[in-house]
Protein backbone atom coordinates (compact mmCIF):
# COMPACT_ATOMS: atom_id res chain seq x y z
CA UNK A 1 0.00 0.00 0.00
CA UNK A 2 0.98 3.65 -0.35
CA UNK A 3 1.08 4.07 3.43
CA UNK A 4 3.46 1.13 3.87
CA UNK A 5 5.76 2.55 1.18
CA UNK A 6 5.52 6.00 2.77
CA UNK A 7 6.59 4.59 6.15
CA UNK A 8 9.48 2.73 4.54
CA UNK A 9 10.46 5.94 2.75
CA UNK A 10 10.25 8.00 5.94
CA UNK A 11 12.37 5.48 7.85
CA UNK A 12 14.93 5.14 5.08
CA UNK A 13 15.19 8.91 4.64
CA UNK A 14 15.77 9.43 8.36
CA UNK A 15 18.25 6.57 8.31
CA UNK A 16 20.04 8.38 5.46
CA UNK A 17 20.22 11.56 7.57
CA UNK A 18 21.77 9.45 10.32
CA UNK A 19 24.18 7.86 7.85
CA UNK A 20 25.39 11.29 6.70
CA UNK A 21 25.87 12.27 10.36
CA UNK A 22 27.71 9.03 11.22
CA UNK A 23 29.91 9.30 8.12
CA UNK A 24 30.82 12.89 8.98
CA UNK A 25 31.79 11.81 12.50
CA UNK A 26 33.97 8.97 11.17
CA UNK A 27 35.58 11.17 8.52
CA UNK A 28 36.37 13.93 11.02
CA UNK A 29 37.36 11.34 13.65
CA UNK A 30 35.49 13.28 16.32
CA UNK A 31 32.04 13.21 17.92
CA UNK A 32 30.65 15.98 15.71
CA UNK A 33 28.86 15.24 12.46
CA UNK A 34 26.02 17.38 11.18
CA UNK A 35 25.25 20.50 13.20
CA UNK A 36 21.96 20.39 15.17
CA UNK A 37 20.49 22.98 12.77
CA UNK A 38 21.46 20.97 9.68
CA UNK A 39 20.00 17.80 11.13
CA UNK A 40 16.78 19.57 12.15
CA UNK A 41 16.27 21.10 8.69
CA UNK A 42 16.73 17.70 7.03
CA UNK A 43 14.33 16.06 9.48
CA UNK A 44 11.66 18.71 8.88
CA UNK A 45 12.00 18.32 5.11
CA UNK A 46 11.61 14.54 5.34
CA UNK A 47 8.60 14.91 7.64
CA UNK A 48 7.04 17.39 5.19
CA UNK A 49 7.27 14.90 2.33
CA UNK A 50 5.68 12.16 4.46
CA UNK A 51 2.85 14.48 5.52
CA UNK A 52 2.33 15.46 1.88
CA UNK A 53 1.83 11.79 1.01
CA UNK A 54 -0.75 11.46 3.80
CA UNK A 55 -2.51 14.56 2.45
CA UNK A 56 -2.58 13.29 -1.14
CA UNK A 57 -3.91 9.90 -0.02
CA UNK A 58 -6.57 11.41 2.24
CA UNK A 59 -10.20 11.66 1.15
CA UNK A 60 -11.20 14.10 3.86
CA UNK A 61 -10.06 15.78 7.05
CA UNK A 62 -7.42 13.90 9.05
CA UNK A 63 -8.68 12.34 12.27
CA UNK A 64 -7.00 12.02 15.64
CA UNK A 65 -8.07 8.98 17.66
CA UNK A 66 -8.07 9.43 21.44
CA UNK A 67 -7.12 6.15 23.19
CA UNK A 68 -9.55 4.66 25.75
CA UNK A 69 -12.45 6.78 24.46
CA UNK A 70 -13.18 5.42 20.99
CA UNK A 71 -13.50 9.06 19.93
CA UNK A 72 -11.84 10.45 16.80
CA UNK A 73 -11.52 14.19 16.28
CA UNK A 74 -11.25 15.70 12.80
CA UNK A 75 -8.58 18.39 12.52
CA UNK A 76 -8.15 21.09 9.87
CA UNK A 77 -5.21 20.24 7.62
CA UNK A 78 -3.09 23.29 8.63
CA UNK A 79 -3.38 22.30 12.32
CA UNK A 80 -2.70 18.64 11.54
CA UNK A 81 0.38 19.46 9.45
CA UNK A 82 1.96 21.50 12.25
CA UNK A 83 1.06 18.84 14.83
CA UNK A 84 2.38 16.00 12.65
CA UNK A 85 5.65 17.74 11.83
CA UNK A 86 6.28 18.50 15.52
CA UNK A 87 5.51 14.92 16.62
CA UNK A 88 7.45 13.22 13.82
CA UNK A 89 10.62 15.26 14.27
CA UNK A 90 10.31 15.09 18.06
CA UNK A 91 9.74 11.32 18.12
CA UNK A 92 12.63 10.71 15.74
CA UNK A 93 15.03 12.64 17.97
CA UNK A 94 13.62 10.99 21.08
CA UNK A 95 14.42 7.50 19.77
CA UNK A 96 17.88 8.78 18.85
CA UNK A 97 18.42 10.00 22.42
CA UNK A 98 17.43 6.59 23.79
CA UNK A 99 20.29 4.97 21.89
CA UNK A 100 22.86 5.70 24.56
CA UNK A 101 23.88 2.32 25.98
CA UNK A 102 24.16 -1.22 24.65
CA UNK A 103 20.85 -2.57 23.31
CA UNK A 104 18.63 0.08 24.88
CA UNK A 105 16.98 1.57 21.79
CA UNK A 106 16.69 -1.94 20.33
CA UNK A 107 15.04 -3.40 23.44
CA UNK A 108 12.66 -0.48 23.91
CA UNK A 109 11.56 -0.43 20.26
CA UNK A 110 10.87 -4.18 20.03
CA UNK A 111 7.62 -4.12 22.09
CA UNK A 112 6.58 -0.96 20.21
CA UNK A 113 6.85 -2.88 16.92
CA UNK A 114 4.88 -5.77 18.43
CA UNK A 115 2.17 -3.30 19.44
CA UNK A 116 1.89 -1.87 15.93
CA UNK A 117 1.87 -5.37 14.45
CA UNK A 118 -1.03 -6.40 16.67
CA UNK A 119 -3.04 -3.23 15.99
CA UNK A 120 -2.44 -3.36 12.23
CA UNK A 121 -3.50 -7.02 12.04
CA UNK A 122 -6.62 -6.49 14.17
CA UNK A 123 -7.65 -3.58 11.93
CA UNK A 124 -6.91 -5.43 8.70
CA UNK A 125 -3.96 -3.22 7.73
CA UNK A 126 -1.83 -6.22 6.84
CA UNK A 127 0.83 -4.32 4.85
CA UNK A 128 1.59 -2.18 7.89
CA UNK A 129 1.54 -5.29 10.07
CA UNK A 130 4.08 -6.99 7.83
CA UNK A 131 6.36 -3.95 7.98
CA UNK A 132 6.29 -3.70 11.79
CA UNK A 133 6.58 -7.48 12.23
CA UNK A 134 9.56 -7.57 9.87
CA UNK A 135 11.23 -4.76 11.79
CA UNK A 136 10.58 -6.58 15.07
CA UNK A 137 12.28 -9.67 13.64
CA UNK A 138 15.20 -7.58 12.43
CA UNK A 139 15.59 -6.05 15.89
CA UNK A 140 15.57 -9.52 17.47
CA UNK A 141 18.46 -10.56 15.23
CA UNK A 142 20.30 -7.29 15.78
CA UNK A 143 19.95 -7.60 19.56
CA UNK A 144 22.16 -10.70 19.52
CA UNK A 145 25.06 -8.41 18.57
CA UNK A 146 23.80 -5.20 20.19
CA UNK A 147 23.15 -6.55 23.71
CA UNK A 148 25.72 -5.75 26.39
CA UNK A 149 28.62 -6.04 25.73
CA UNK A 150 27.70 -4.81 22.26
CA UNK A 151 29.69 -6.00 19.26
CA UNK A 152 27.70 -3.85 16.83
CA UNK A 153 26.27 -0.35 17.38
CA UNK A 154 23.33 1.10 15.46
CA UNK A 155 24.54 4.71 15.52
CA UNK A 156 22.38 7.56 14.26
CA UNK A 157 21.71 5.57 11.08
CA UNK A 158 19.81 2.91 13.01
CA UNK A 159 18.21 5.04 15.71
CA UNK A 160 16.86 7.67 13.29
CA UNK A 161 15.55 4.89 11.04
CA UNK A 162 13.71 3.37 14.02
CA UNK A 163 12.33 6.78 14.99
CA UNK A 164 10.93 7.20 11.50
CA UNK A 165 9.33 3.77 11.63
CA UNK A 166 7.73 4.38 15.03
CA UNK A 167 6.13 7.72 14.18
CA UNK A 168 5.33 6.67 10.60
CA UNK A 169 3.31 3.69 11.80
CA UNK A 170 1.52 5.80 14.39
CA UNK A 171 0.36 8.32 11.77
CA UNK A 172 -0.45 5.75 9.10
CA UNK A 173 -2.74 4.00 11.60
CA UNK A 174 -4.22 7.36 12.72
CA UNK A 175 -3.15 6.83 16.33
CA UNK A 176 -0.31 9.33 16.92
CA UNK A 177 -1.53 10.10 20.45
CA UNK A 178 -0.72 6.51 21.42
CA UNK A 179 2.95 7.51 21.26
CA UNK A 180 2.46 9.07 24.69
CA UNK A 181 2.08 5.52 26.03
CA UNK A 182 4.16 3.28 23.79
CA UNK A 183 6.90 5.91 23.65
CA UNK A 184 6.95 6.64 27.37
CA UNK A 185 10.67 5.84 27.64
CA UNK A 186 11.49 7.97 24.60
CA UNK A 187 9.55 10.83 26.20
CA UNK A 188 11.20 10.49 29.61
CA UNK A 189 14.64 10.41 27.99
CA UNK A 190 13.86 13.57 26.03
CA UNK A 191 12.28 15.43 28.95
CA UNK A 192 15.26 14.66 31.16
CA UNK A 193 17.58 16.10 28.52
CA UNK A 194 15.45 19.25 28.03
CA UNK A 195 15.12 19.81 31.79
CA UNK A 196 18.84 19.32 32.32
CA UNK A 197 19.86 21.78 29.62
CA UNK A 198 17.22 24.34 30.61
CA UNK A 199 18.02 24.18 34.32
CA UNK A 200 21.76 24.32 33.61
CA UNK A 201 21.34 27.53 31.61
CA UNK A 202 18.94 29.16 34.07
CA UNK A 203 21.09 28.44 37.13
CA UNK A 204 24.43 28.99 35.37
CA UNK A 205 25.83 25.53 35.93
CA UNK A 206 23.57 23.63 38.33
CA UNK A 207 22.14 20.22 37.36
CA UNK A 208 18.97 18.26 38.08
CA UNK A 209 20.38 14.92 36.98
CA UNK A 210 23.87 13.49 37.42
CA UNK A 211 23.97 13.31 33.63
CA UNK A 212 21.35 13.48 30.90
CA UNK A 213 19.50 11.77 29.36
CA UNK A 214 17.84 9.63 32.03
CA UNK A 215 19.68 6.36 31.35
CA UNK A 216 23.03 8.04 32.06
CA UNK A 217 21.67 9.49 35.33
CA UNK A 218 20.63 6.00 36.46
CA UNK A 219 23.87 4.47 35.20
CA UNK A 220 25.90 6.90 37.32
CA UNK A 221 23.60 5.97 40.22
CA UNK A 222 24.75 2.36 40.02
CA UNK A 223 22.40 0.75 37.49
CA UNK A 224 24.12 -1.67 35.15
CA UNK A 225 23.50 -1.54 31.40
CA UNK A 226 21.70 -4.89 31.62
CA UNK A 227 19.39 -3.62 34.38
CA UNK A 228 18.62 -0.47 32.38
CA UNK A 229 17.83 -2.60 29.33
CA UNK A 230 15.50 -4.89 31.28
CA UNK A 231 13.67 -2.14 33.20
CA UNK A 232 13.21 0.24 30.27
CA UNK A 233 12.15 -2.55 27.91
CA UNK A 234 9.80 -3.96 30.56
CA UNK A 235 8.18 -0.58 31.21
CA UNK A 236 7.67 -0.15 27.47
CA UNK A 237 6.13 -3.63 27.17
CA UNK A 238 3.61 -2.86 29.93
CA UNK A 239 2.83 0.52 28.34
CA UNK A 240 2.27 -1.18 24.98
CA UNK A 241 -0.18 -3.67 26.51
CA UNK A 242 -2.07 -0.76 28.08
CA UNK A 243 -2.02 1.15 24.79
CA UNK A 244 -3.37 -1.89 22.93
CA UNK A 245 -6.32 -2.05 25.32
CA UNK A 246 -6.81 1.68 24.79
CA UNK A 247 -6.94 1.61 21.01
CA UNK A 248 -9.13 -1.48 20.83
CA UNK A 249 -11.95 0.74 22.09
CA UNK A 250 -11.74 2.62 18.79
Amino acid sequence: SVHALAILGLSAAYGAVGLVDDYAKIKKKENAGLTPRQKLVLQILVAAVFILVLFLESDGLPSLMIPFTGISIDLPWPVYIIFAAFVIVGADNAVNLTDGIDGLATGVTMPVMLFFTAVACFWGQLELGVFSAGLFGGLCGFLIYNFHPAKVFMGDTGSLFLGGAVCGLAFALDIPLVLILVGIIYILETLSDILQVGYFKLTHGKRIFRMAPLHHHLELGGWSEVKLFCVFSGVTLLACVLAFLGVMGR
